[in-house]
């Protein structure tokens, strides 16, 4: 299969892909039915216009039927006067009226039967409408049914295009709070370490920043002092001292003279 096969192949099936998706078919049904209609509008136009051309062509004959009868009179009184030329003129003018009134019987009939073929067919296309129009409005309120009917169920499991883009929406902003109460919490964080100025706040900031690093100290040196404290008395057990103060010497006890001394 060549190149522009294939592509006229994808064409075609995406498109009528596509015309499934855009066409309804209570809008079909609509404008068969409307067709339909118009045909038979159509048919009924003929019958009156056959029916026009048969009462056209009898009055045509009923006046060649009156125009034949004055002839035939004329003839008959002409007869009687003598005049056998003009009977014979009046009979010949009347056998010429009847012939056309033969041609005219002839397509009268052929008017009548074909009237009566329209009528027939006007009759049963009627029939076929209505029998139509019956069943596209069962269709079109069965499809309207099933229409809601999934529309409803694609509502309650979330399928449907709309309740989708609901969620997506939702999921958006759900995403876009969180990240900006990371990003508010973050801040908070950087103004109270100091690392990032706030601008709204008094001038004497940086003078309470610098009290709260002093409390911050003094507490720090407090801290360690009583540390130190702690360790030095710890030692002092540990050699034995007595932790109630005093050298080590106050401690051991007095030599005793010598004798040689007490009796110098």
């Amino acid at each position: 299969m060549s190149i522009m096969k294939r592509l006229g192949l994808i064409f075609r099936s995406k498109a009528n892909t596509a015309l499934d998706r855009a066409e309804d078919p209570r809008q079909t049904l609509d404008y068969s039915y409307q067709r339909q209609l118009e045909l038979l509008q159509k048919v009924r136009r003929g019958v009156a216009d056959v029916a026009t051309s048969r009462k056209r062509v009898e009055l045509q004959m009923n006046q060649l039927q009156q125009q034949g009868d004055k002839l035939q009179g004329q003839a008959q009184k002409a007869l009687a006067a003598g005049r056998e030329d003009l009977a014979r003129e009046a009979l010949t003018r009347r056998s010429a009226l009847l012939t056309q009134t033969q041609d005219l019987e002839t397509q009268h009939a052929q008017l009548q039967g074909e009237e009566e073929k329209l009528t027939l067919a006007s009759q049963r296309l009627q029939a076929k409408v209505e029998s139509f129009r019956t069943r596209k409005e069962t269709i079109k309120a069965t499809y309207t049914a099933a229409e809601a009917q999934t529309k409803i169920g694609e509502a309650f499991s979330g399928v449907s295009e709309e309740m989708s883009d609901v969620g997506l929406a939702v999921q958006r902003a759900e995403d876009k709070t969180a990240s900006m109460q990371a990003r508010a919490g973050a801040i908070d964080e950087l103004m109270a370490s100091g690392a990032l100025d706030d601008a709204s706040a008094s001038p004497n900031s940086d003078i309470d920043r610098e009290l709260a690093a002093l409390s911050a100290g003094s507490d720090v040196d407090s801290e360690l002092a009583a540390m130190k404290q702690q360790l030095g008395s710890a030692e002092r057990q540990a050699l034995g001292e007595a932790p109630a103060g005093g050298s080590a010497a106050d401690q051991v006890p007095a030599e005793q003279p010598d004798e040689h001394t007490k009796e110098g």
